[in-house]
């Protein structure tokens, strides 16, 4: 049985559109979105709440999204803003517990267990934390309160935006039953097709494959998948952990089937991976990485010393991985390592940056 901790997930509401709502609130009521231009493949990065009833999300290319939503208003991000409102959440993080793990500018995990703050209800410490953020910081954000990391994450996107919802020990079992799969972390939406071809759609389904059957059809990630869907995750608020990589892949509907293919899908994972690496504050970047899974489920990495890499960069690692197997590509991913504190001497890439 898993250790009973109380952990708050706190996102905030479309974040970037938030901070630029508050300081021109003329844009609170139109299609807003932050992202890049159409004509420079451009993605969106988030989008307003008028904005998503036309159907703008974010990752969508700015192109797309203009088509369906001719009057939506595109900002570029700025992102020392949005650092400055980041920072002054986090200072009200800290007001109630030292053990905070930030998950990007806009969200993060505290845990509060055995602390006294209003009366150690972890409910009411979300409660005052939210408002709090929308008098001091001036947007809004929503919160999920649970034992564990996976729960509250899931809860925190319950009752978006500016909502809070509680998983509480007594209730997970109840609540795990009807959860969807695609709720589950790592469950994109090729997993879940691949699940639901075999009758499973929610949680209770998959509670009833053995061990066997989920290491059988996914590896090490069927015991991932074999506790998640039961409500278990043992990782702790990471408070000290620091973050070593940085990565974006896609695993495709169908596979990529020769070179010429990867290259044509690789500006928009490096478009998302770009839009990514604007909230990893203060990180160095090291080394660039390009991976790559065949359709029979054998994988390469090709990675080159590179502080700065661009798209040229990573189209010379895929050429290069693609070559160790020469097959039909079912997932493509591209991203960078960081820094370490001390770092060996190593050769520079000599390829373009």
């Amino acid at each position: 049985m898993y250790a009973q901790r109380k952990i708050i997930h706190i996102d905030c509401d479309c974040f970037y559109a938030a901070v630029e709502m508050r300081d021109q609130p003329l844009l609170r009521d139109v299609p807003l979105a932050i992202g890049g231009e159409a004509d420079r493949r451009g993605v969106i990065a988030t989008c307003n709440y008028p904005a998503r009833k036309f159907g703008v999300h974010s990752a969508m290319s700015t192109y797309r999204a203009q088509q369906i939503c001719p009057n939506l208003v595109l900002l570029p991000p700025d992102f020392p803003r949005y650092r400055t409102a980041s920072q002054a959440m986090r200072t009200i993080f800290a007001d109630y517990t030292d053990h905070i793990e930030p998950l990007s500018l806009d969200e993060a995990y505290l845990d509060v267990t055995g602390l006294t703050h209003c009366q150690g209800s972890a409910s009411r410490m979300a409660m005052e934390i939210r408002k709090r953020i929308a008098a001091e910081v001036g947007i809004t954000a929503s919160a999920g309160i649970a034992p564990n990391k996976l729960l509250a994450k899931i809860a925190s996107d319950w009752h978006k935006p500016n909502g809070q919802f509680v998983i509480r020990p007594q209730d997970i079992d109840a609540f795990m039953l009807s959860l969807p799969l695609k709720k589950l972390w790592g469950v994109g939406k090729v997993t879940a097709a691949r699940l639901a071809r075999q009758g499973a759609h929610c949680c209770a389904d998959l509670q009833d494959w053995p061990l066997e059957r989920l290491l059988r059809e996914f590896g090490k990630f069927g015991s991932q998948l074999f506790e998640q869907c039961r409500g278990v995750d043992l990782r702790p608020v990471a408070t000290g952990e620091r973050r070593k990589s940085l990565s974006v892949e896609n695993t495709f509907d169908h596979d990529l089937p020769d070179l010429e293919t990867c290259h044509a899908a690789l500006p928009a994972l490096v478009n998302d991976w770009q839009r990514r690496m604007q909230r990893a504050i203060g990180e160095r970047q090291h080394k660039a990485f390009v991976k790559i899974k065949f359709s029979d489920f054998s994988q390469t990495t090709v990675e080159c010393i590179c502080p700065n890499p661009s798209i040229e960069t990573f189209g010379l690692l895929l050429t290069e991985g693609f070559e160790r197997g020469k097959k039909p590509v079912r997932l493509l991913g591209v991203g960078a390592r960081f820094e370490e504190l001390r770092a060996q001497p190593e050769q520079l890439c000599l390829w373009p940056g």
